[in-house]
């Protein structure tokens, strides 16, 4: 275990500055701040994906700043990517000029930080903190199990991932967030919500592996040291901030 500590010291330190930057946020709890550091991190991981698809079109910026300005008024904001979809086909059959290619960055990221600020309106700073218990429980407990004890490959997609650190980072974060979920939330359900998220967010990283795969590149971007860019700290967080949302407003 100290050899694998060792080994990823650089992507520890920075993972425990996020973890402390992001306990900040959520103690200051500040509405207009969370949506600039959403906002922020949206744009960075936007030009990510931008480059990860090989979309080369500015315009993109200028309809995210739109949409996050109209999300920070707007009770919901996942309905805004709606909107904006519609808007977009309306262009493209008007003009049939319109780069359709916008769709998949529209989809992925600028979608998913809705979705999370969506959250923040909707359940406050306490379901943040908790999907950020999840995802980073699900996280850290695959990367920890499986260098431990790992050996059956998970997918071809991700040829570092084991079946073993899988199964282990869920089970992890289920208690985990079983035990940090609010507690008007109760276990039972905490247990459940905490497994889907925790499932979803091993998705979400897979699907990021998938497109860096696909533009033959190692990381997203090296905003982060260890940890390559934005999205590739935060894919987890995409998917499963999707399926909290989601999972909350039906059952809770």
């Amino acid at each position: 275990m100290s050899n694998i500590i060792s080994e990823s010291s650089t992507r520890i330190k920075t993972g425990i500055v996020l973890v402390i930057a992001l306990l900040i946020i959520g103690f200051i709890d500040s509405i207009t701040l969370t949506w600039l550091l959403f906002g922020a991190l949206m744009i960075i991981a936007l030009k990510e994906s931008m480059n990860l698809f090989k979309i080369d079109d500015d315009k993109i910026y200028i309809y995210a700043v739109a949409i996050w300005i109209i999300a920070y008024f707007y009770p919901k904001p996942e309905d805004l990517i709606f909107v904006v979809g519609v808007l977009f086909a309306a262009m493209l059959a008007y003009t049939q000029e319109f780069n359709k290619n916008l769709f998949l960055p529209l989809m992925y990221p600028i979608a998913s930080f809705l979705f999370l600020l969506s959250l923040y309106f909707s359940y406050g700073m306490g379901a943040l903190l908790w999907l950020l218990v999840v995802v980073a429980g699900t996280d850290v407990g695959a990367y920890f199990v499986g260098k431990s004890m790992g050996s059956l490959k998970f997918c071809a997609t991700s040829p570092n991932k084991t079946l073993e650190g899988v199964f282990g980072g869920v089970i992890i974060a289920a208690i985990l967030g079983m035990i940090f979920a609010p507690e008007e939330i109760g276990f039972l359900l905490g247990l459940f919500i905490s497994l889907a998220v925790a499932i979803a967010s091993v998705f979400g990283d897979l699907f990021e592996s998938y497109l860096k795969r696909e533009a033959d590149v190692k990381d997203s971007g090296d905003i982060l040291p260890g940890h390559g860019g934005i999205l590739d700290r935060t894919d987890g967080y995409l998917f499963g901030g999707i399926v909290m949302l989601f999972l909350l407003r039906f059952f809770a």
